[in-house]
């Protein structure tokens, strides 16, 4: 086996592998050399080289997004690193588990105009779990590196040995918290690694051997006193709501959100990133709540809002319960609980599993009319729906609807942000299809590059849906020797932002075209044919039909559908279709 000569090096390859933290995504340096040398030459690591640092661990975060293991991400020194923020700050908001492995120069040579070199230490301080600084091996130092390092340690020559046991036992210690943290608690780590010259020396024996330590299994059981007054209140709150977030498939065992389904106290809110279903359950959340009036929407104010899962996409049920609040507002999660309504009394600091595994088994069904109620209103949104659709015109809204009514069964959807997300709130999703979209930040930055990280990680077919700005700005994701030929993207040009038509504001002016809406007239035909993808195209219902049929056949390659929407209608259609909703 090679390695790198590096002790630190040898390190960190180590622990990884001891972690299982078996996928490495590398973007190409010098001064991460020694982790290169070392990761590809094992082959307990699945390597991936990918030029673009931001594309680079927008990849890596969809294969953890899949894995829900860490994954990790090496660059060398500089602004390389910084190049990572938007996917660590994702990761951050959505609890994903991301390594980042920086390779740096030594502590000295910082801030003296060495080339390629910034200030990485601490650098995501407001968007990280933990930051390990590593030290630099006292052995591998020059003469005048040492010297320097002698005089800040106050130590003499002949204790060198015992310099670098002491730094080794500190670089073992931060490495194990490092990595233990992003796997208890899911979510970024950043790893800083000084190295010095000479970075490619390989040897054919390790020269260290860290020790592996284990973090403690914690108890998510939820104390007697707490479950105990959940149940008395539950019983008795005739007005039961369940809203959920950002939430993995198969992540709530089924026959818990049957047992809330039956009780006609309770509605449950989902979202298209919620990943759970029942016929009883209330999708589309905006097609509900968006024609309500004021005697309505009180009807509808809950006793008990329980939350579970991430992020909430529906600006409209957040405006609904910030001003209709809940008597009580539950959050179940292990994470941090955000007060996102303005009146969270209780964060019940464990999975919704193990939470509804305790409070179903003391509480009652409760037959008070406020699911049958929302259930006429919903079935009535739902005929509006269907009419309105029929005789709508060629948009953006009716795109939406013809792709959902042909997404692949037993498939992966990636949604990007800004339109196509809150499009895709508007219809139910089959159930056999399981969505992921980046709502952490909602940035547009790197949806591409999420979609095909997932694809290479699930063992299922995946689609992106994905706009026109956010597919452009993250073309760089194409650059990747790894996406799989069952891979489709689906993108909705209506040559520009054209979420920024329906929102507030003056339109059809020369400054909202060219700095809000920032029209384009550019296309994806020609980076298809650079990256090998199949293109397609569609401009109208009938077109996007007929190439919907072979869309999903079996190919040798990638596939992109681009599908051209008029720019000034869509805004006009939606606006219109709340309006029939009333």
């Amino acid at each position: 086996m090679i390695y790198p000569k590096i002790p630190l090096a040898q390190t960190v390859i180590q622990l990884c592998k001891a972690k299982n933290i078996k996928h490495i995504v590398i973007s190409p340096g010098s001064r991460n050399a020694p982790l290169t040398i070392g990761f590809t030459h094992d082959p307990f690591f699945k390597c991936y080289s990918v030029v673009d640092e931001r594309s680079a661990a927008f990849f890596a975060l969809g294969i953890a997004q899949q894995l829900k293991e860490p994954v990790a991400v090496a660059c060398t020194s500089g602004s390389a690193l910084l190049n990572y923020y938007p996917a660590i700050s994702e990761a951050y908001f959505s609890h994903i588990p991301l390594v980042v492995l920086s390779a740096d120069r030594p502590e000295h040579m910082v801030g003296i105009g060495d080339g390629q070199t910034i200030n990485q230490q601490n650098v995501f301080k407001n968007h990280i779990l933990y930051s390990a600084n590593l030290k630099l091996d006292v052995q591998d130092l020059q003469h005048h590196d040492l010297n320097h390092v002698l005089k800040t340690l106050e130590h003499k020559l002949e204790e060198v040995l015992h310099i670098q046991k002491y730094v080794q036992d500190i670089n073992e210690t931060e490495l194990n918290t490092a990595l233990n943290i992003a796997k208890e608690k899911q979510g970024p780590v950043h790893i800083n690694i000084p190295f010095n010259e000479p970075l490619y020396n390989r040897v054919e024996e390790l020269s260290v051997h860290p020790i592996v330590i284990n973090p403690e299994p914690k108890s998510l059981k939820v104390d007697f006193e707490t479950i105990e007054f959940c149940a008395d209140d539950w019983d008795i709150a005739e007005r039961k709501m369940i809203l959920v977030g950002v939430n993995g498939p198969n992540e709530i065992e089924q026959q818990y959100l049957d047992i809330l389904a039956e009780d006609d106290s309770v509605v449950v809110f989902t979202e298209s990133t919620s990943n759970i279903h029942n016929q009883e359950f209330f999708p589309s959340i905006d097609k509900i709540i968006t024609p309500l009036n004021e005697e309505e929407f009180k009807a509808l104010q809950p006793d008990i809002l329980l939350t579970f899962g991430g992020l909430i996409v529906s600006k409209r049920i957040k405006a609904f319960l910030r001003n209709y609040q809940p008597k009580q507002h539950w959050h179940v999660g292990t994470h941090k609980a955000n007060d996102t309504f303005f009146c969270l009394s209780k964060h019940i600091k464990t999975t919704p599993n193990q939470f509804f595994s305790q409070l179903l088994k003391r509480t009652t069904v409760l037959d008070s009319g406020y699911k049958t109620y929302w259930s006429e209103v919903q079935m009535l949104r739902s005929v509006k729906h269907g009419s309105y659709l029929k005789n709508s015109v060629f948009s953006d809204f009716k795109v939406f609807d013809v792709i959902f009514k042909t997404l692949r069964k037993n498939s992966v959807l990636q949604l990007g942000n800004s339109s196509t997300i809150r499009y895709s709130q508007l219809f139910r999703l089959p159930y056999n299809v399981e969505v992921f979209c980046n709502r952490g930040t909602s940035g547009i930055d790197g949806s591409t590059s999420t979609a095909i990280g997932c694809s290479v990680a699930s063992n299922k077919p995946t689609t992106l849906i994905s706009g026109d700005l956010s597919f452009f700005y993250d073309s760089n994701a194409l650059w990747n020797n790894y996406i799989p030929a069952d891979f489709r993207i689906i993108v909705i040009n209506n040559e520009g932002g054209g979420i920024f038509r329906i929102l507030p504001g003056d339109k059809n002016t020369d400054n909202f075209d060219y700095y809000f809406e920032t029209k384009h007239h550019l296309t994806a035909k020609q980076l298809a044919e650079m990256y090998k993808f199949e293109y397609q195209t569609a401009s109208n219902e009938n077109e996007l039909i007929s190439e919907l049929d072979t869309f999903y056949l079996e190919s040798t390659s990638p596939k992109l559908l681009e599908i051209f929407t008029p720019s000034t209608l869509n805004d006009t259609v939606l606006i219109d279709y709340f309006k029939a909703l009333k």
